[in-house]
């Protein structure tokens, strides 16, 4: 990833719009999935909220849950053998767990849009890329098929798919994985949602095609004014679309700040050991990458403690007992973790 995604962005424009009700606010969310030997706790009690206009990173290893939030948020968590196990969405006042599946459809692609992983599998092989995106159009927006389609050119243009005209009619497996993913991104934002969900947009793309889809998608939010949500496990992504991040683990929210103060000021250990093993443009030349030593707990018998506590350098006696709460440790920085790492640290303890 290029070093310029490690500069922590400029706070949005229009800050002082974000003073009232946050547009998206996820309350105490738990999800479970039922398998033949037992229950996994997928996701365990995660709050956060979003601002008009805002970008928010969620990072994590593979499995701490990401993806399943984003799913569950937007109801399409399979049922069974998912479930969602408790707490609260509230989009604009009203909480997208309670609504109606008619309702929630009219929600979904309209007012919130996601980006899935992989292009390829989301995208319909046997439909052209002109009918997938105005289908959307002729739904939520009630466009019949002649303006569906402009309004398809117009956005595929908006993203970046060369000669828009011609190309309306070609299915996906005639796209490159880079044009795919803006295809996806044109379907996003046809209904101009007020949030946008990216779940690992740049996953099996080259470096180059990365950098192009995360400045498209910044263009994009500044250009139409939408809220983001970034999935990603490069801390690299975050910090260059991010105005927020919030650190996940075995289903847990155990760091949230700004960008600029995660990066500059990290106070859990787990985002220690993130920021070390990834590889950065001003680290001395030779300097090794530190692994986060261990494995991940198994989310069907979750430890009664600090789920991070086997793999922790910095963990006490507390730590295999009790799981800490997620607790102010600044103004809008929390941290779940008994230690006070920057201490620790000067003491000459810990990693």
């Amino acid at each position: 990833m290029s070093d310029r995604f490690w500069q922590p962005r400029p706070q949005a424009a229009g800050t002082a719009t974000r003073d009232g009700e946050p547009l998206l606010q996820v309350r105490d969310l738990r999800t479970e999935f039922v398998t033949q030997d037992g229950v996994v706790h997928a996701v365990n009690g995660i709050s956060y909220s979003l601002r008009e206009g805002e970008a928010l990173g969620l990072v994590g290893e593979s499995g701490c849950g990401k993806s399943v939030s984003a799913l569950t948020l937007m109801r399409l968590i399979a049922t069974p053998p998912g479930r969602i196990a408790g707490g609260q969405v509230l989009f604009q006042g009203r909480d997208l767990l309670k609504l109606k599946e008619d309702e929630i459809r009219h929600i979904r692609g309209n007012d919130i849009a996601m980006i899935f992983q992989d292009p390829m599998t989301s995208l319909n092989p046997v439909l052209t890329i002109g009918r997938q995106i105005g289908e959307a159009l002729q739904l939520h927006k009630g466009l019949d098929g002649k303006a569906a389609r402009r309004r398809t050119v117009e956005l595929l243009d908006m993203v970046g798919i060369p000669s828009a005209r011609s190309r309306v009619d070609d299915y996906p497996h005639q796209f490159s994985g880079g044009m795919r993913q803006r295809v996806m991104i044109a379907m996003a934002i046809s209904c101009e949602p007020r949030v946008l969900i990216a779940d690992e947009p740049t996953t099996a793309l080259d470096v180059t095609i990365q950098a192009q889809i995360l400045d498209l998608i910044k263009r994009l939010q500044t250009d139409l004014g939408m809220a983001v949500i970034l999935i990603t496990h490069d801390l690299g992504v975050v910090a260059g679309v991010c105005d927020r991040i919030a650190v996940m683990y075995a289903g847990y929210v155990v760091e949230e700040a700004s960008a600029e103060e995660l990066f500059a000021d990290p106070r859990h250990p787990y985002t220690l050991g993130l920021l070390r093993s990834v590889p950065r443009m001003d680290q001395p030349r030779g300097e090794r990458l530190v692994p986060i030593e261990g494995l991940p707990p198994d989310l069907i018998n979750l430890p009664v403690g600090c789920p991070f506590a086997p793999r922790c350098s910095y963990a006490v006696d507390r730590s295999e007992d009790e799981n800490p709460r997620l607790e102010p440790v600044g103004p809008n920085h929390r941290v779940a973790c008994w230690v006070d790492v920057r201490t620790e640290a000067k003491n000459g303890h810990g990693a």
